[in-house]
């Protein structure tokens, strides 16, 4: 696929979800790619993964796996490809199709209900950052809550935005539907606890691996989405970038990030519990205002929104000049 079609497909991928996102009566009916890459996943994870297996053997098991699901995510891809494309409106269809891929709109959803369960209560902030966040909500006060939100909203603006349509853009659904099941093999079983420290490692790393140009684009562009929101930094968040981003656990999350607490002035990630566990990082946006509130996760938002928009504007340019326009 040439990049003039895949820029094309990126582009109108990005607006499709943007605007309409995934209906919801088709997640009642068929579900979502990504539930379907998790059956995969699981079913791999169920019979490959054997408890009395020893370490060597279960990281091997693993390495499979992953082969596995690369393979019949990539395949799963192209035949969609080859076969909308083959259509009248081809394009448009595949890229209705790549929409399912990315999480603009519900990514903005999620988080705004946080925003607004906090100001019904902490309680209600509480039930709605648990669908974003795997860390344990009883143990968050407002401003853990807040931070919470706005933390995932970084990550996954990195995850579940720029990658995807990066990895499109550079091969088309195929690529897309790759990371995408990559990325799911990673939150699901890329953990160090005692049944995947060893099975999930291949998973991991890969993730980490096709994760990087994301994360470092997607810090960039929320630099100069700064520019564009009143009260944001673009100058603090690059100060943040390269002063915390290399402290966080994650060689990727810490990018975003950090460019999102230092354009926001505030301060997030630093120590969090997890499965009744202390997990400590570093903080990111060291220095800045650590009470943060539903006002900042909406402040969080429109910087989003905006290096949102500034993505699209990108993907939009390279789609010209690749037609040559």
């Amino acid at each position: 696929m040439s990049l003039e079609l895949t820029l094309g497909l990126t582009l109108a991928a990005l607006l499709f979800e943007a605007v309409f996102g995934y209906p919801g009566f088709l997640l009642a009916r068929i579900g979502h790619p990504v539930m379907w890459i998790g059956r995969l996943i699981g079913w791999l994870d169920r019979h490959l993964n054997r408890d009395a297996a020893a370490p060597r053997e279960r990281r091997m098991a693993g390495v499979g796996a992953l082969v596995l699901i690369v393979l019949a995510s990539g395949l799963a891809g192209l035949v969609v490809q080859r076969l909308l494309l083959g259509l009248p409106l081809g394009l448009l269809l595949a890229a209705l199709a790549g929409s399912t891929l990315l999480a603009q709109r519900s990514l903005h959803v999620f988080v705004g209900a946080v925003a607004d369960g906090l100001d019904e209560s902490l309680e209600a902030g509480r039930g709605a950052v648990a669908h974003i966040v795997g860390r344990d909500p009883e143990k968050l006060d407002e401003a853990g809550v807040a931070r919470a939100a706005i933390e995932s909203l970084a990550e996954n603006y990195s995850d579940g935005v720029v990658a995807p349509a990066l990895w499109m853009a550079v091969g088309g659904l195929p690529g897309a539907a790759i990371y995408k099941a990559v990325n799911t093999a990673d939150s699901m079983i890329g953990h160090r606890d005692a049944r995947h420290t060893h099975f999930g490692w291949a998973a991991a790393r890969f993730d980490d691996l096709i994760n990087l140009p994301a994360s470092r684009l997607a810090g960039g562009l929320i630099v100069v989405a700064a520019v564009f929101v009143r009260g944001a930094s673009p100058w603090r968040a690059v100060t943040a970038i390269r002063a915390d981003a290399a402290r966080h656990r994650s060689p990727n999350a810490g990018w975003p990030e950090a460019a999102m607490a230092g354009a926001l002035g505030i301060a997030i990630a630093g120590p969090r519990h997890y499965g009744g566990k202390l997990s400590v990082d570093g903080l990111m946006g060291a220095g800045g205002r650590y009470e943060c509130t539903a006002a900042d996760i909406r402040r969080a938002l429109a910087l989003y929104r905006a290096a949102d928009a500034v993505m699209v504007a990108l993907v939009a340019a390279l789609a010209l000049l690749a037609w040559g326009w």
